[in-house]
């Protein structure tokens, strides 16, 4: 599987007993959705490998504990611990309405209820205090939006439009000309 066919669910965070289970902190708001998973691929020298869960339950309500076929000691958990897991974009539900996830929406364009066009969504910071938007507007200018409820109006999914009300004088931050200023 290739990466770019995939979403980051997680990281295995450290070995759980002596018999090769582990503890996986998942980035997700629902990780009771993956109890009971029957495979999962992890990120090694680069590449997506798939490992089989022989068991899985949550572990203190926020961890998921695993088993994972053909690791039966605490040794072989240890190397797997650091590992980024994936799981296939096919497995998402899929969202509707003004939910969206970040992948999904790249490529989009963008527009202002006012201010009309703003550009393309070149991708999302999520790593950010707060997410927000990457835009190339048509100037060539990359334009950041917080990605609020408030300033999400409507997703067309169909036309790949998302319609945006952005706060006043913000989108002026980015296009105005710096030139000469001191």
């Amino acid at each position: 599987m290739k990466k770019e066919d995939a979403y980051y669910l997680g990281k295995i965070v450290k070995p759980y007993g002596r018999k090769g289970e582990l503890l996986a902190k998942l980035d997700t708001d629902e990780p009771e959705m993956y109890e009971g998973m029957e495979s999962v691929f992890l990120e090694i020298k680069g590449e997506l490998v798939p490992f089989f869960i022989e068991n899985s339950n949550l572990h203190k309500s926020h961890l998921l504990r695993m088993k994972f076929e053909d690791v039966e000691s605490i040794e072989q958990a240890e190397e797997l611990v650091g590992r980024k897991m994936f799981l296939p974009l096919t497995d998402l539900p899929e969202l509707t309405g003004n939910d969206f996830y970040y992948h999904e929406i790249i490529g989009f364009t963008s527009t202002d209820e006012n201010l009309g066009l703003l550009g393309v969504i070149q991708g999302v910071n999520e790593y950010a205090a707060q997410p927000y938007f990457i835009i190339k507007h048509a100037s060539g200018k990359e334009i950041l939006v917080p990605v609020h409820d408030d300033f999400i109006l409507n997703v067309d999914r169909e036309k790949r439009d998302i319609l945006l009300r952005i706060p006043d004088g913000l989108l002026n931050v980015y296009l105005q000309d710096s030139a000469g200023d001191e």
